[in-house]
């Protein structure tokens, strides 16, 4: 979010720490994909529109960073961004992650359909260990009246790869979701960096009930 008028030592100083700070980002084992939120309704301010409150950060990029810095860390990941169509953009996991970001903060616009990026992993037979969609959760042009576009286009993709795991970050949480929490469904509401150590976490199991009975017994009273 440094302007222009920042100088540029001051710029590179931030880049710099932005790269320091990916080294925290956990590594998933196996496949990634993330799917990227590109819609015109990302670009709202993440914060939504509070007198004297709104943040600068957009939803997009929000969006766009998770996604950079999914792949600067491990670099099997595949990126995906969507509207209400996948949006076709090569990125360089060796690039920085502010470049990578910007790149995808730069697409914006469209309708939101949360359920394309899974139809294309259907579609071209892309094996995904873990799948993390990145939204406002504002999906309409794939609205169901039983259940929604998104459930019904993992359900065919669990058919092709069953060990798939999907976790949905909603940016802006409300009163609705586009899949539902189950063993290999994760919902994460709003953001900070703690999510990266909670989607590590379901992707290896560890986020179930059971884990967390046997770490509670572990403790010596």
């Amino acid at each position: 979010m440094a302007e222009q008028g920042v100088p540029a030592k001051v710029r590179d100083a931030l880049q710099d720490a932005m790269e320091i700070a990916i080294a925290n980002v956990p590594k998933i084992e196996g496949s990634v994909v993330v799917c990227p939120d590109v819609s015109g309704s990302m670009s709202s301010a993440v914060t939504g529109h509070r007198k004297g409150a709104t943040s600068a950060v957009r939803c997009i990029d929000v969006a766009a960073l998770v996604a950079a810095a999914f792949m600067r860390v491990n670099r099997n990941t595949q990126v995906i961004p969507f509207e209400q169509r996948v949006v076709e953009l090569r990125l360089n996991p060796r690039d920085s992650v502010m470049t990578n970001a910007a790149k995808l903060a730069a697409i914006g616009g469209g309708g939101t359909n949360c359920s394309a990026p899974i139809e294309r992993l259907t579609a071209q037979r892309i094996w995904a260990d873990l799948v993390v969609i990145v939204s406002d959760n504002e999906s309409w042009i794939d609205a169901r009246r039983n259940g929604t576009g998104l459930m019904a286009a993992w359900e065919r993709y669990k058919k092709i790869n069953a060990r798939a795991k999907l976790v949905c970050i909603d940016i802006q949480p409300n009163t609705t979701s586009q899949a539902v929490d189950r063993g290999d469904i994760l919902n994460a509401g709003g953001f900070s960096d703690a999510v990266f150590e909670t989607v590590a976490a379901f992707a290896s199991g560890k986020l179930g009930c059971a884990h967390w009975v046997g770490e509670i017994e572990k403790i010596v009273l």
